[in-house]
């Protein structure tokens, strides 16, 4: 068989050519190697002993003898290391050839034997479709994508040791240290605090994120959505895809005449201006280029169709059936959640970050995973978490504003209540007569202040005028429309904190070291309604977030250890990786190659299917273009002035009473 052919011995000689640690080589062929040597290495000592005499002074020349052991001592150091590496040189390329030429024989006689035996790839290529069919564009993709993930990965690694290693030599734990520079942008909220439980030496960190709906890899859309905005918002892409040839090649014909490239203004209006070309808001003429992907009978077969037919409507003939099967077998509807479910769930297991609780509400568009099942904290171990994963969209904020509004107000009402009843529990403890406070001092002097000093300067009492301080907090300015539609109720929320700890600090005046029913009822009622609004300023308001995938994760873990810290710090920038698109600047995200660098032959084809695949391509924008040529520009204009709001109007002003 081929693998018992005899091969060339491996000889070990200093003189028989070829042998390994040889001086000579049979690819000399007759050639006098000594010869050479002596002619390269005499030439290299004179020049070097040449060198010598120009540049050393008369006075030490005398006293070297040049021409004697100078000489000896150059020509002996080139001979040796100049052969040395010659040989080693000659000797390891031959050996490299033989081996080359051994493994073509063994091949070649292979292929003669009367037994089965695997081609290489590209030869049974070439027997299947000939070099001039074979396109390697595809495969060389694909390694680039390989090797582009793989570099991903590694600078993902040195980011993450970066990040650990800062942290360490901050010697704390921060923002900067959970979530990476580049993916800042995201955060909505992120909260260090003490456990309620075990301060010392327990933290509470809560981190949300808002991925939008433009920075998703894989678009998300509410499963409730009609399959008419599905097939719409598809047209619609497929809209901005065509506009963005035309642009492309608008540039390039600037490039070929010489001119300047539009900048990104120009380029915004062009594409504005190209949007007729492709459609319009005529829905009754169904000749219309609005109907050019689909006819308006089609369109008109799917008003109101959404995720599920009833069972007692539903018929398997139906055109609108049909379609909506045409849909749902594409998986638009649900690709983009079950994408951004499955990241994270690989992530966690990945990482070791495993969880026993999971709830996937996937027509809510919703992901729940806790790391253990109970909901008690006070039995829960000090390193856990828990991760809550949301769609929104613009009606959902809608209500979660509405509803943080109103909880605001009760908040409002509560601590307003609390407030009156420790004032008249203090008044009416006060002793009669006596000055407790300044009040009581005010009120007994003030009639003296008004005959001494008032009626004599003319000025107003001190309760003639207008009081718009609360001694609490300072004066608040007042919100412009923006800040209406944008609340914080970061001024709120700290005054109703302040009027807390006013009232307990009253409630320790009123009683003393004294514990009688009242004071332990009242100081039950502050406690409650202290961690209430304490929870309720700690979840992300509604009025921050934007539509797309909130992420929002509450993790506990010791001071000391920070296990769980820094594991899910490495899952969430991975998540964000494998989820979002990530910010991207608009003036960066516009620039290309110019024509002068780009070439024919960059996908690597032996054939002219480049050419037929670019004519393929502009031939749908051709056609929707000439769409309705000759005929009578649209009628009409299209209102694009905003309605009104019918939003009930947020009074922010509701706690300047107090």
């Amino acid at each position: 068989m081929a693998g018992d052919l005899p091969r060339s011995p491996n000889v070990f000689h200093p003189t028989k050519p070829s042998a390994v640690g040889s001086r000579n080589s049979l690819a000399q062929d007759g050639r006098q190697q000594n010869d050479e040597f002596e002619r390269v290495i005499q030439e290299e000592s004179e020049k070097v002993l040449k060198e010598v005499e120009t540049k050393l002074p008369p006075e030490v020349l005398k006293e070297l003898d040049v021409m004697g052991g100078l000489k000896q001592k150059l020509y002996n150091y080139y001979n040796q290391n100049y052969q040395n590496m010659f040989n080693r040189y000659v000797v390891t390329t031959e050996d490299e050839m033989v081996k080359k030429i051994r493994g073509f024989i063994d091949k070649e006689e292979n292929k003669a034997l009367a037994r089965y035996t695997p081609k290489e790839i590209s030869e049974m290529l070439d027997q299947i479709g000939g070099a001039d069919k074979f396109n390697t564009g595809e495969v060389e993709k694909s390694i680039v994508n390989m090797y582009g993930h793989l570099q991903g990965h590694v600078q993902r690694g040195l980011n993450d040791l970066e990040n650990e290693t800062n942290a360490l030599l901050r010697q704390k734990t921060d923002v900067g240290a959970f979530i990476r520079g580049e993916n800042a942008y995201s955060i909505i909220k992120c909260s260090f605090k003490d456990n309620a439980f075990k301060p010392k030496v327990v933290s509470d960190v809560k981190l949300s994120i808002n991925i939008l709906e433009s920075e998703l890899i894989s678009p998300i859309i509410q499963y409730q959505a009609s399959v008419e905005y599905i097939i719409k918002d598809q047209i619609s892409k497929t809209i901005s895809e065509f506009i963005d040839r035309e642009i492309e090649v608008l540039q390039d014909q600037l490039v070929d005449e010489g001119k300047e490239e539009l900048t990104d203004s120009e380029l915004m209006f062009e594409r504005i201006k190209k949007v007729t070309d492709f459609t319009d808001d005529d829905k009754e003429d169904e000749n219309s280029r609005r109907y050019a992907f689909m006819a308006k009978n089609l369109v008109e077969k799917i008003e109101g169709l959404r995720a599920e037919i009833p069972r007692d409507e539903f018929d398997p003939q139906n055109i609108r059936e049909n379609i909506k099967r045409i849909v749902d077998d594409e998986n638009i509807r649900n690709r983009g959640f079950n994408t951004a479910v499955n990241n994270l769930t690989s992530i966690l297991d990945t990482s070791k970050m495993g969880y026993q609780f999971i709830e996937n509400m996937k027509n809510a568009r919703e992901l729940r995973i806790k790391e253990y099942e109970d909901a008690d904290p006070a039995r829960l171990p000090d390193e856990r978490y828990q991760i809550t994963l949301k769609f929104y969209d613009n009606d959902q904020l809608e209500k979660l504003r509405k509803n943080y509004d109103d909880q605001v107000d009760e908040f409002r009402k509560e601590v307003l209540h609390v407030w009156d009843v420790v004032e008249v529990v203090y008044q009416g403890k006060k002793s009669r007569g006596k000055i407790n406070d300044f009040d009581d001092l005010s009120k007994k002097v003030a009639g003296n202040i008004k005959k001494q000093i008032k009626e004599v300067s003319g000025d107003p009492t001190y309760e003639e005028q207008e009081k718009n301080w609360n001694e609490i907090m300072r004066l608040r300015v007042e919100d412009t429309d923006v800040e209406r539609l944008n609340q914080t109720y970061i001024y709120e929320k700290e005054l109703l904190k302040k009027m807390l700890r006013k009232a307990r600090e009253k409630v320790a005046l009123t009683f003393g070291y004294e514990n009688p029913k009242m004071r332990v009822v009242t100081d039950q009622r502050i406690d409650f309604l202290e961690r209430e609004v304490e929870e309720f300023d700690y979840i992300i308001n509604p009025y921050h977030v934007q539509p797309g995938l909130v992420l929002d994760v509450d993790i506990t873990s010791i001071k000391r250890k920070k296990y769980t810290l820094n594991s899910m710090a490495n899952v969430m920038n991975e998540f964000l990786n494998g989820v979002s698109k990530g910010f991207a600047d608009a003036a960066f995200a516009s620039f290309k190659r110019r024509r002068s660098t780009v070439r024919d032959d960059i996908n690597q084809t032996f054939s002219d299917s480049g050419s037929s695949a670019s004519a393929v391509s502009s031939e749908s924008a051709d056609r929707l273009k000439s769409l309705n040529d000759g005929q009578d520009a649209p009628k009409g204009k299209a209102d694009v002035t905003p309605s009104k709001s019918s939003r009930k109007k947020v009074n922010l002003d509701e706690l300047s009473e107090i």
